[in-house]
């Protein structure tokens, strides 16, 4: 079976999603009865809207029509307005219809509304919890359930091969995109009740970044907060290795691939309570409300007065992990998918 397969999202910083098209492409290519055709264009930011709009709606259907493929795979969350081929949608997640009204209005449009009335005509879609799952269902009343498809995502294996080494037992790691949903500044307003305890945030900044670092100049913990922007590889797995803990305060999230890698890695980790994020951690994440100020001072505090024990919590539920969170396993769902679609 010949596949049309958006790795456009692989283009520039990849994020959450870039790491899920490139990991999930690479799986795939294992599987003998597919043949893979993948598509992008390194000339193009995906990270200016215009840009991304040009390649989704006119180049991306160009690409897929000539790759002789019979099934297109959009891997992003979003899909051309018209396609020579039958289209498997990767819905990520519904926070464009949920959680970005501060986000300027023609984002707004087409991520969230013209997406909306797109995703009805996917052959099948593909999202990555249970919770997203349910978060599309409930906001795409056009799609029929048969057609959507839980397939939770993997997590890289150099995260399962990770040797944790002797850090300063007390950073804080944050990991993802520095936007408002994902709550950075629970874990700053937390540092004045935390002596001596640093948060590094590693991710593409929106301008929420600025208001973060505002409120950390204000309770006087500047120095103790580090922006560390968008990372490559081998520096995010450097953090991982060092790090005390990871937070996960999310107020919204389709998965929490962070937290995934986290527990793969036997790193201690605390969450936000609700969304997907139940879904991912295991059974020696704390849990905490994402506003909770008290409840995450507590939890860090618990973390950091036993390092040590922490990180033996955490490495007993590694393996288990590590054969939840593999992308193999997806790949295969997803393979299953494809059949269906070309049926």
């Amino acid at each position: 079976m010949r596949v049309a397969f958006d790795l456009q999202p692989t283009v520039g910083s990849a994020t959450g999603i870039g790491e899920y098209a490139r990991e999930l492409g690479r799986a795939l290519g294992e599987i003998p009865e597919i043949d893979l055709v993948p598509l992008s264009a390194p000339q193009i930011d995906p990270w200016r809207f215009d840009r991304r709009a040009y390649w989704e709606q006119v180049l991306l259907p160009i690409a897929a029509a000539r790759s002789r493929a019979t099934i297109l795979h959009c891997t992003s969350g979003t899909m051309p307005a018209i396609s020579p081929l039958p289209i498997v949608l990767t819905l990520h997640d519904a926070a464009w219809l949920r959680v970005q009204g501060h986000t300027r209005w023609y984002a707004r449009a087409y991520f969230g509304e013209l997406m909306k009335h797109l995703a009805a005509r996917a052959r099948e879609i593909v999202t990555v919890s249970a919770f997203s799952a349910r978060e599309i269902l409930a906001l795409h009343p056009g799609i029929d359930e048969r057609r959507v498809h839980v397939i939770p995502l993997g997590v890289a294996e150099e995260f399962a091969r990770l040797s944790l080494r002797e850090g300063d037992d007390a950073t804080i790691l944050v990991v993802g995109t520095v936007e408002a949903r994902k709550n950075l500044e629970i874990v700053i307003r937390a540092l004045p009740s935390l002596p001596g305890v640093r948060a590094i945030s590693a991710g593409p900044s929106t301008p929420y970044r600025d208001a973060c670092a505002a409120l950390a100049r204000e309770l006087g913990v500047e120095d103790r907060v580090e922006f560390r922007g968008y990372i490559g590889r081998d520096a995010l797995l450097d953090l991982y290795a060092t790090s005390t803990v990871l937070a996960m305060p999310s107020r919204y999230e389709g998965f929490g691939l962070p937290l995934a890698q986290a527990c793969c890695a036997g790193l201690p980790a605390i969450a936000a309570r609700g969304s997907s994020l139940d879904e991912i951690a295991g059974a020696s994440v704390p849990r905490v409300g994402a506003d909770d100020l008290a409840g995450w001072i507590e939890a860090f505090a618990a973390v950091f007065a036993d390092p040590e024990r922490a990180r033996r919590t955490a490495a007993a539920e590694r393996a288990a992990a590590a054969e939840r969170f593999s992308w193999r396993r997806a790949a295969s769902a997803t393979a299953e998918i494809y059949r269906i679609a070309s049926t």
